[in-house]
């Protein structure tokens, strides 16, 4: 059997303008995806996934015929459907992905629950790439698309800084985007006043990343800001300034996607700071405070509330 893993994901800073080359802060997750790769029954291809308590949550058998996979046994649906168009699209980009056996038989293990929105998606993106042996990043282009930062996150040992920049293309005036990913040292020594707030409403990034590309026009100077607070967090060494940085950065994206930041609409009253993370409006936030706020949270009905060192991936 083969086992692939890849760690879920958290966009600390350039939520929406990362899509735009400004510089943002991720760090991996302690929390992933497996896959496992088995020989199955000749000519099917049989997908289970498994959510964190152990229960099969999907479940779907393909017809594989010379190496070709073909519509589910049963009525396809969406998660089917999507499954069948990542799958294709890894065979196109290498013709020689699923010629090891007959069939197969495939299992994905989440290790945290699906409306985190810590990436199941990204996870699954990464792990078919690595079985596939191609780049996870042409195959996130034909499939969900977005940035690609959940991307450099799934295989990462720590914290990074992710940043898209425009290539020409040769003798064209066509331009495609290069990551360029750089592992950084972002270890706060306040890291015990960090803690991930989980809001319990999943947000759709697509639906996110759509309402941003409406309402943006130039965006440069922006931009430059969101890299000036990125580098500062980074080195930032107290936990009065972080919090400071957290309000800037709030505020700047409050202007640019038109909306309320959080800790306005919902908790005007915590005495700390509250940032959104990706997509606003859903998933975990990032709160930094003197005091623990569990007590805040849970009395405000939200009871899924991580520490920094129980939620991120400490750099090797």
């Amino acid at each position: 059997m083969k086992t692939f893993y890849s760690h879920g994901k958290l966009l600390l800073t350039g939520e929406y303008v990362v899509l735009d080359g400004a510089i943002a802060l991720a760090v991996p997750s302690i929390y992933g995806q497996s896959l496992d790769i088995e020989k199955g029954q000749d000519d099917v291809l049989k997908w289970t996934s498994i959510d964190e308590n152990g229960v099969i949550w999907f479940e779907v058998e393909f017809t594989l015929v010379n190496q070709e996979i073909t519509s589910p046994f049963k009525p396809s649906n969406e998660i089917s459907d999507r499954l069948l168009q990542i799958l294709n699209a890894a065979k196109q980009l290498n013709p020689d992905f699923l010629s090891e056996f007959m069939g197969y038989h495939i299992t994905t293990t989440l290790g945290f629950p699906k409306n985190w929105g810590l990436g199941t998606s990204s996870t699954l993106i990464s792990n078919v790439a690595s079985w596939a042996n191609i780049d996870a990043y042409a195959l996130l282009e034909q499939t969900f698309g977005g940035s690609g930062y959940d991307i450099a996150c799934a295989k990462a040992t720590g914290s990074l800084t992710f940043q898209l920049y425009k290539n020409e293309v040769l003798n064209s005036n066509e331009s495609y985007s290069k990551q360029l990913i750089n592992a950084v040292d972002f270890n706060p020594s306040f890291k015990n006043h960090i803690y991930f707030v989980h809001l319990n409403q999943k947000q759709n990034s697509r639906e996110g990343i759509k309402q941003y590309r409406e309402n943006t026009s130039d965006l440069s100077s922006s931009i430059a800001k969101v890299n000036t607070i990125t580098q500062n967090m980074i080195a930032c060494e107290s936990l009065s300034a972080f919090q400071k940085l957290v309000d800037d950065h709030e505020q700047l994206i409050s202007e640019i996607i038109k909306e309320t930041p959080i800790k306005t609409r919902l908790f005007n009253d915590f005495k700390g700071s509250i940032k959104s993370l990706g997509a606003w409006g859903g998933d975990f936030v990032m709160v930094a405070a003197n005091d623990n706020p569990t007590a805040y949270f849970k009395s405000m009905g939200y009871n899924t509330i991580l520490s920094y060192s129980e939620m991120v991936l400490a750099s090797n």
